[in-house]
């Protein structure tokens, strides 16, 4: 019953997120993609939807991954309670960003917008600090050594081949 609570929980924070991040985006649609003077091309709609899938598939595991490994959810307000190293989290530090960035970046294929992709970067960037500057000190100060050797062996943005 608690994981159910805890499932719950991270569908509605991820939903929110999701709609946030998606009404910022349609706004930059609607409001500058007609003063750049130029759409993406139609075939990059498909392109769009494999993105947006494979970026919605890789943060819906991470998001499994933390209910049923962290008992907790993706939001900040209401963290894993134990240390996630499963999962996507094996192959690098922050698959759930990445997974948000593929879904902006694929919705802004997805709508022919150049709005929408050029967002797409600066978002990257804002959760590049974000990690480096909030998440990061934060799990090293509540998860200690296990983390820090974590972090010597997981890169954090791009996998090892």
């Amino acid at each position: 019953m608690k994981t159910l609570f805890v499932a719950l929980r991270a569908a509605f924070f991820s939903a929110g997120f999701v709609v946030v991040w998606g009404w910022v985006a349609l706004s930059l649609h609607r409001r500058y993609d007609t003063s750049l003077g130029f759409a993406l091309p139609g075939w990059t709609s498909a392109l769009g939807i494999a993105l947006m899938a494979a970026g919605g598939t890789l943060a819906f595991a991470c998001i499994t991954t933390f209910v049923s490994r962290g008992e907790g959810t993706p939001a900040p307000m209401d963290p894993p309670r134990k240390f996630v190293a499963a999962g996507p989290y094996q192959f690098l530090r922050n698959p759930m960003y990445i997974g948000g960035f593929f879904t902006l970046a694929g919705f802004g294929l997805y709508e022919r917008s150049p709005a929408i992709l050029f967002f797409s970067l600066p978002w990257l960037l804002l959760a590049h600090l974000f990690v480096i500057f909030y998440e990061e000190p934060h799990l090293r100060h509540k998860f200690g050594s296990p983390y820090d050797a974590y972090c010597h062996s997981v890169p954090r943005w791009l996998p090892r081949l």
